[in-house]
């Protein structure tokens, strides 16, 4: 099924590039329309009158999205690290505001176990402002893993992030490492994870898992046929 559009709801710039950036590019180039929403402005934890480093993120992401081929993200500019301090309430309908404007089939998004509170609550305001109601547009939510976040949780068994579908993004890492180079500031030397030897590694890794060269992988939440 060509043609349809998609949303990516990530808590904070660099994750939708993280999290599933070689998968947005295949769906550029399949003849899909990718959005994104940037919920967190991603600045302001690590200084909090840093508003040149939030417009200097923004410019990132814009820069990211030319990268991947996306539609230029929108930005909800919610507390850094902070998301807690805002009625889930408030944080839902900057979900579904993003999800009226572009009627989205297929949402991807944060790992419900991820370490970093923003990447929990986004997740959590995904599932409900998405939830399957009669007439419900979306008919698929995945979820990512996000390098730095994902891994480092202790989680149980029940939170962990266990992929059930590995897409192949064997053509689109250029792509993913383009867009990641637009954040500079945000990424990492190696061993770091967050970093492009690492990045790549984890491609390399679920690809292994799969047959491929390379993947991307995520859990399925729901997936309507």
């Amino acid at each position: 099924m060509s043609g349809q559009s998609i949303l990516i709801v990530a808590a904070h710039p660099d994750d939708e590039v993280l999290g599933c950036g070689a998968t947005a590019a295949r769906h550029v180039a399949d003849g899909d329309t990718v959005h994104v929403l940037i919920m967190a402005e991603g600045a302001t934890s690590r200084d909090a009158d840093d508003i040149d480093g939030v417009e200097a993120l923004r410019q990132s992401a814009v820069a990211a999205a030319v990268a991947l081929g996306t539609q230029p993200p929108r930005f909800a500019g919610l507390a850094d690290n902070r998301m807690d301090s805002h009625d889930m309430l408030d944080i839902v309908k900057e979900v579904e505001s993003a999800a009226a404007d572009v009627t989205p089939t297929i949402v991807y998004t944060h790992h419900g176990g991820d370490l970093n509170v923003d990447h929990r609550l986004t997740h959590q305001a995904v599932l409900t402002a998405c939830r399957p109601q009669p007439e419900e547009i979306v008919r698929a939510i995945y979820t990512f893993e996000t390098p730095s976040s994902t891994e480092w949780s202790a989680t149980d068994m029940e939170e962990a992030f266990l992929p059930q579908r590995f897409i192949d993004v064997s053509d689109h890492m250029a792509a993913k490492i383009a867009a990641l180079e637009c954040y500079g500031s945000e990424m990492r030397d190696f061993p770091h994870a967050r970093s492009i030897k690492a990045v790549e590694a984890l491609a390399t890794l679920r690809g292994s898992q799969s047959g491929l060269v390379a993947a991307e992988a995520f859990r399925v939440i729901r997936e309507v046929i």
